[in-house]
Parts: C-alpha cells; structure tokens; sequence
C-alpha cells in the first residue's frame, strides 16, 4: 500500500476535517426535532463529561504517538517502535477502565454536581442514567486513537483520516435511528432515547476500531521486542509522556471552559431567580445547540492556521525567529481577516442561522449573538497554544491555560449577577467570563512572544485601520439585509436568502481587502507546498 505525502495527507486529513464537521452540524436538525431542547440539555450533559473523562484518559497521547512513530521509523528503531505501540496500549487501556469506573459508579454524584438542586425536566437519575450510557465509550475510543496515531506515523494518512467519517457516519446513524425507533415506535420516554443517542459514540468507536485493526495488520509489519533494554524502555516511556502532556493540557482547556460554565452557569441562573425548566433551555444551547454551531466557525480557524505551525516548529528549530515572527504574523492576519469576520457575520444573522438549523426559540438567538463572537476567541487561544507547543513553551502554555480557566470559573458567578442587576440577559455573563478568559490568556501570550523573542506585530497593525473600516462597512450592510429579512420564511427561504446576503458580503469584503486577502492566501500556499 502507498504511503501518503505530507501534501496527500494533508489534502485527506482537511476533507476529512470539514466532512466530519458538517455531518456533526446537519443531524442536528432532526436531532431537535425529535428531542427538543429538554433532550438537548441531558445529551449536553452526558457529552460535556465524556469528553472530559476522554481527555483524562487519553487526550495527547493520539498525537505523541504519530510523532513517537515517525521518529522512530526515521532512526530505523523498529524493535521500539513496536514496543512503544504495545506500551501505549497498556497505559491507554489502565486509564481507560479507570475513568470509565469513575464514570460509571459516580454517575449519580458528577449529575449533582452538575445540576446541583435546580429542579428541571431532567432529574439527577435522568443524568446520572445518560452518563453511564456513554460511559462504555471510554473504553473503546481512546484505544482506537492509538491505532489511528500510529497508522499516521507510519503515513497512512488516507486510512486514519477516513476513519473519522466512518466514526462519524455510524455515530450519526444511531442518533438517529436509534432516537426515531425509540420515540416513534417503541414509545419511550427522553431519557431512555438520550441513552441511545449517546452510546452511538460507542457504536462508532467499535465499528472503526476494528477498521483500523485490518488495516494496521495489513500494511504494517509486526516486529519482535524481546531485544529492547531498560534504557531503551525507560526512553520510550518518556518520550510518550513528555510529547503527551502539553496536547493533554491544550486539550482539556476547551472542555473545562465548556464543563466549567455547564456547572456554574446552572448554578448562577438559579441564584437570580430563573426556573428550573428555562435553565435547562439555556443550559443545552451552551452545551449542545450552540456548540454544533460555533464548531464550524473553530474549525475554520484551527484549519487556515495549524498548516502554519509546522512552519514555526522548524523556524524555530533552525533558530530562525525572524521566520517564526513572519509565520506568526500571518496566522494572526488570518484570524483578524477570515474568522472574525465570518464570526461577526453568523452573529449578526443567529436568528436566521437558529431558525434553519432549529425551532425559533427565545433564548437560543440571544446567546448566539455572543456565542458567535467568543468562537473567534477560541480560535485564537487555540492558535495561542499551538504556537507556544511548537515553541517548546510547554510551562507558558500550562501558565496562560490555568490564569484563562482561573478568571473563567472567578468571574462565571459574579458577572451573571451583575449582568442580571443592570437589565442585562443574566446568561451573558458566563460568556462574558469566558470571553475574559481567553482575552487574557492571548493578551499574555503576545506579550510573552514579544518581550522574550522580539516578536514584532508591526506588519499585522498596520493592516487593522483598513480592516476596522471595511468590517464597519461589512457589518452596515449585513444589518441592512438582516432587518429586511421576512421572518415568515421556511427553513428553505431562509437559507437561499442567507446564501445569497452571504455572497454579496463576501465579494464586497473581498474587493475592501483584496490585497491583503491575496496575500495571506499566496503565503500559505506556498507554506503548504514546502
């Protein structure tokens, strides 16, 4: 079998990217339909600790095994190479059963914590039951990201990338089989067709497991590690951890800012009064709807920039700083010229975008106003972070990461009373928290880059006058249409007329900012092709 070039994989691993997002993104449209947003609030629940328990259990170690692989395969160390894979899979399967024991026996204790005595739709044993559901998950999923990580190291890009549609695909097709069979025929109620909807991340995990098994026995040989000494196995051990670690941290930032603000967020709400059913409401919008939402705007932003990152990691290596400041200047030029717009826009347009994609709602518009913003935000805290991992700055990240997260779960409580005194929605005062959060923490990092390593942002201020006017002129003419919109058109309508205001924003965008947009473009082009 051929293996990919950085080029092939690259291509593979974009499409696969997007496809997995916007399968992820289109069933939640009969997703809602058929569990509305009670439902959507349960199924929050569940994931938003999954993920967490997934991140403890394996976050990271995916990754430090492609690159552990690769390292290996390039000094012809096959015999560690074998071993470091075995290894891995002990360390993955000890965690594993660890963290789905915690899961499943404290189920009922994580739902308290998460709801504690606000009375909604969903009880403690309504939670606690979809949390042991995907709770089996744990045990299969992280053991697949190791096949996946090594099937990349050795360059199989092709195969680990389709793995991820498969996963998605038959993740999506219990989702929604199984939650339609549940409510339509067998008549049950939310709860037990929650539990279902969520064991489709099992389901998938198995499916594509064995998928990666087959392939692995197929194109890779197995070696023999009987040779490999103390030294040799005490190396392998490290290098897992070492590379492992800062990914870990990375990743368990986005879900705490998430899991964080699910906690404390139901907690403030019912400290100034809402009821119990409209926190619930709220609750799934930041926890499932809006998210769904928001992830094609974060994938956007992590997709236009990491192909930059591999550019600062051997600039930096080559102690080429000037080169890492110019790849550094560009991926911030992408964010403020691609993904803030593209964020300002969907919020100017959440009521239109909600209506499509679910039932006008009260709330769900509102929080996509701000949800929209703080996406950009996230973004750019991720950019942040990969930058400094590709830096080696694996203490800054841990700093910026705690002092983010810090303010997020000080400030959550506080601002929701504040914004509720001043006549402001309450709720925004958890996304102001967050947005706070990440501020901070890309402020920090641009301060750190330039006071340590001379980071010039010079190139990149000089573009923002021209920027700020054209995003003014973007955002006049966006709200122009906005307010002509009939709001009395059908999901089909209004997602022709969005297209169409959509295009006519992006080609008078284009033209205020031609020059600049063409050479961000040409620049990463050229990034890509080397």
């Amino acid at each position: 079998m051929k293996k990919n070039t950085f080029l092939e994989g690259a291509l593979f691993a974009s499409i696969a990217i997007i496809l997995t997002k916007v399968l992820g993104v289109l069933y939640v449209i009969p997703f809602y339909k058929m569990i509305g947003t009670d439902g959507g609030a349960l199924y929050g629940y569940a994931y938003n600790i999954y993920n967490l328990f997934l991140i403890i259990s394996s976050a990271g170690i995916p990754l430090a095994i492609s690159k552990v692989t690769s390292e290996y395969i390039a000094l012809k160390k096959s015999k560690q190479k074998e071993y470091m894979f075995k290894l891995a899979q002990k360390i993955i399967l000890a965690t594993s059963i660890v963290c789905f024991l915690i899961c499943f026996i404290f189920a009922k204790d994580i739902a308290h914590l998460i709801i504690g005595e606000v009375t909604g739709k969903n009880s403690i044993a309504d939670i606690a039951f979809v949390i042991r559901c995907v709770s089996f998950a744990i045990l299969i999923v992280p053991n697949l990201s190791i096949t996946r990580g090594y099937l990349q190291g050795h360059k199989y890009i092709k195969d680990s990338s389709f793995s991820q549609v498969i996963e998605q695909l038959v993740r999506i097709f219990v989702i929604i089989v199984g939650v339609y069979v549940a409510i339509y025929v067998f008549k049950t109620d939310i709860k037990t067709a929650v539990g279902i909807a969520v064991s489709g991340a099992t389901a998938g995990a198995i499916i594509t497991y064995l998928y990666l098994t087959y392939k692995k026995k197929k194109y890779i040989e197995k070696e023999q590690t009987k040779d490999i000494s103390k030294n040799e196995k005490k190396e392998v051990l490290k290098k897992i951890l070492m590379y492992s670690l800062p990914f870990i941290i990375i990743s368990a930032a986005n879900n705490l800012y998430n899991t964080t603000d699910m906690i404390l967020l139901i907690r403030g709400l019912d400290s100034v009064g809402l009821n119990g059913v409209d926190i619930e409401t709220i609750s799934s919008v930041f926890t499932t709807w809006g998210s769904k939402l928001t992830s094609i705007v974060t994938a956007i932003s992590t997709g236009l920039v990491m192909s930059l990152i591999p550019a600062v990691v051997s600039s930096y290596t080559l102690n080429k700083v000037d080169d890492v400041n110019k790849n550094f200047n560009k991926a911030l030029q992408l964010l403020l010229f691609v993904v803030l717009p593209l964020s300002l826009f969907t919020s100017i347009f959440a009521s239109e975008i909600w209506s499509i994609f679910y039932a006008e709602k009260t709330f769900g518009p509102i929080i996509m106003k701000l949800y929209f913003i703080i996406a950009f935000f996230d973004g750019s805290f991720t950019v942040m972070c990969s930058t400094l991992n590709a830096m080696n700055k694996f203490k800054f990240v841990y700093f910026i990461v705690l002092v983010g997260l810090g303010l997020n779960a000080l400030l959550d409580i506080p601002l929701i009373h504040l914004c509720n005194k001043v006549g402001i929605y309450p709720y925004y005062g958890a996304l102001l928290a967050t947005l706070i959060g990440y501020s901070i923490s890309i402020v920090l990092t641009l301060t750190y880059l330039h006071r340590n390593y001379q980071f010039n942002y010079t190139e990149t201020f000089k573009k923002i006058p021209k920027l700020l006017l054209s995003i003014i002129i973007l955002v006049i003419i966006a709200y122009m249409y906005e307010r002509f919109i009939p709001h009395s058109f059908g999901k089909l309508l209004t997602m022709v007329y969005l297209a169409i205001i959509g295009i006519v924003c992006l080609a008078i965008y284009y033209l205020l900012n031609k020059k600049t947009l063409d050479e961000i473009i040409v620049y990463k082009l050229k990034k890509s092709k080397k």
